[in-house]
């Protein structure tokens, strides 16, 4: 008698919901669901398809809505790094405009090596309608569409043009979605008939399924090869992404960095990888790190990586490391980061392998000498960090100012928020996290407009913890509007609103690269057709009050003191206006970033900023 298999007529967005739901994940003995549920915005080409399902299973299954497609996995990736990568998100799109908005946040999540599963809808695979709805024609290809734009920023991209190809493809993409070494954006496209279109799926692809996270092994002549090299250091130095904390490593990497001696510069990834006043953190490292981290950096003989994928912000690009003979020993999960700067590469987990490498080198340390320079050196930044965020006499706050005062009431479980701009460089260096899981900045892709979004993810994944959100006057004129979801869903954030009158960021580098910071300020327009020097005055206040967010307003440092004990009390999300000093940042790493300058000008100030240029550049290097 042939043998036959249990089915369930489903349609192809039904399908997509149960087995979603039915999904779990296990590591180290904790088994919890994979997913949380699914951030959707509806169209019409999701709207009977996607959304009927998720009406159909709304008990087993959360939805929530969103305001913009990018801030929907904008919450995803947040959510996703909160879980240390062991949850995601699914976020439902229409086809046309609603798809296309995502792609920002999917490179976002890719570039970040964070799991996120975008679900945007498609055109009609059977092809009946002609030129649909938002549908964007190809000359070449009735095949092409516009989510096949998703192809360059997912680490897996499908199209389900019949309902029988969805099971291999959701296993595919859990695979994905699950691995450490392959995990990013995961994008299937479902064509808005094929939602809707039934099939007899077998009953099996809705079983509970235990997805097991493996804790790979590094190969153990390659660790007998990287202790031989670390053993003969004399100025080794750490660097510490942020494989670390998604390996939960950060004990073992402490335990190693306090018996070997060996300092720890951290990424932005990497920041909250050891406590601040651990005796061999010697904090923020690269272009955005301060000069101490970077001293050592820069005479260091072997450069050990863990978890970190060598960005041009963390290398200074191929400046920082100027020892003639320096060597890097790079501990990753990712082969590709493992093998960078020509090193000798440790493919695997880095909890695993810290201790293993730990074990080979048992009863190794640096020499005296050199260990009671790496601690006088974290010493002496922990006392900068006090003397730089100490409040001064002066009429407006400085960023760091703010910065510290808010990091003052932060409390025992609390997350800084950010990505980019001229904070992630002030917070890099000045946050003191409270634990591992205290500090999400995005600078990955260094994408503006992950910061309310984000910030709602984590909260989404982390209830419990105190959210605290810095968002710049120009990224929330670009994307502020999660503000109402976190409104919406009772989830409450504390938004810090700092107001410098531009994209103060790219001001400075603008001035610095010789364009004389030329239309980063948010200035009216004169009648002779130039910028002129006058501010237009933007009530953002009044714009986040609109969200639903309980508004208040600081200007001065007992202003901002206030505020914050007041905003502690509001079960509501808080957002507090501050405006800072334009200019008023501190001084710079003593490492340098490559953003190129015109070679041939008619303007003086770029002409010397060439100059400039061209001598740094010229001490760039391959590590071959």
């Amino acid at each position: 008698m042939p043998h036959t298999n249990p089915t369930q007529r489903l349609t192809t967005g039904q399908a997509v919901v149960k087995f979603l739901a039915a999904q779990q994940v296990e590591r180290d003995g904790t088994t919890s669901p994979f997913f949380g549920g699914a951030i959707g915005i509806f169209g019409h080409g999701n709207v009977a398809g996607i959304g009927q399902a998720l009406l159909q299973y709304r008990k087993d299954f959360r939805l929530y809505q969103a305001r913009n497609e990018q801030g929907m996995v904008h919450m995803a990736t947040g959510y996703a790094k909160a879980k240390n990568r062991l949850g995601a998100l699914a976020c439902s799109t229409s086809i046309g405009p609603g798809a296309t908005n995502m792609i920002t946040g999917a490179a976002t999540a890719t570039v970040n090596r964070l799991p996120v599963l975008c679900l945007p809808s498609d055109i009609f695979a059977s092809r009946r309608t002609g030129a649909v709805l938002q549908q964007l024609e190809s000359t070449s290809s009735w095949d092409h569409s516009a989510s096949d734009a998703f192809r360059a920023v997912s680490k897996y991209w499908d199209r389900i043009n019949r309902p029988d190809q969805l099971p291999t493809a959701l296993l595919e993409a859990m695979r994905t979605l699950t691995s450490p070494a392959d995990t990013g954006a995961v994008t299937i496209s479902l064509p808005q008939d094929v939602q809707a279109e039934a099939w007899d799926y077998p009953v099996a692809l809705f079983r509970e399924r235990v997805w097991h996270v493996a804790r790979a092994r590094a190969d153990r002549a390659a660790l007998r090869r990287a202790a031989q090299i670390i053993s003969a250091a004399k100025r080794p130095v750490i660097i510490a992404g942020g494989g670390v904390i998604y390996a939960a490593a950060t004990e073992e990497l402490a335990t190693f960095a306090a018996s070997t001696g060996i300092p720890v510069g951290v990424t932005q990834a990497g920041k909250a990888s050891l406590p601040h006043e651990h005796p061999q953190m010697v904090n923020a490292l690269g272009a955005s790190g301060s000069v101490f981290a970077n001293a050592l950096a820069k005479q260091a003989d072997v450069i050990i990586g863990i978890g970190t994928r060598y960005t041009d912000f963390t290398t200074a690009s191929n400046t920082l490391f100027t020892h003639p003979d320096v060597q890097f020993v790079n501990l990753n999960v990712t082969e590709l980061d493992a093998l960078k700067e020509s090193g000798t590469a440790l493919v695997g987990d880095a909890r695993e392998t810290i201790v293993e490498l730990g074990e080979l080198l048992s009863g190794h340390t640096v020499d005296a000498a050199y260990r009671a320079e790496v601690e006088k050196a974290a010493d002496d930044w922990r006392a900068e960090v006090d003397r730089i965020i100490e409040v001064q006499d002066a009429p407006t706050l400085s960023q760091a100012e703010a910065i510290g005062l808010v990091n003052a009431v932060a409390g025992d479980k609390h997350l800084v928020v950010n990505a980019a701009g001229s904070m992630p460089g002030d917070l890099h260096r000045l946050w003191r996290p409270s634990d591992p899981k205290a500090y999400d900045l995005e600078y990955g892709n260094s994408c503006m407009g992950y910061e309310v979004g984000g910030a709602l993810g984590a909260k989404m994944a982390d209830p419990d913890r105190d959210v605290f959100c810095f968002i710049g006057d120009g990224t929330f004129l670009m994307s502020s509007q999660e503000i109402m979801t976190a409104v919406q869903e009772g989830l409450k954030l504390t938004i810090l609103l700092v107001d410098n009158y531009g994209y103060g960021s790219i001001a400075a580098l603008s001035e610095t690269r010789g364009s004389q910071g030329f239309a980063c300020r948010f200035n009216y327009r004169g009648e002779d057709g130039q910028f002129t020097d006058d501010r237009i005055g933007v009530d953002l206040a009044a714009n986040a009050a609109s969200y639903g967010a309980t508004v208040l307003k600081a200007e001065t440092a007992d202003e901002l003191k206030a505020a914050l004990q007041e905003a502690g009390s509001i079960e509501n999300t808080v957002v507090v206006y501050i405006k800072v000093d334009a200019k008023g940042r501190f001084g710079g790493s003593g490492a340098w970033w490559d953003v190129p300058v015109s070679e041939v000008s008619d303007l003086e100030s770029t002409q010397q900023a060439r100059k400039e240029y061209e001598e740094q550049v010229s001490e760039q290097r391959l590590y071959l």
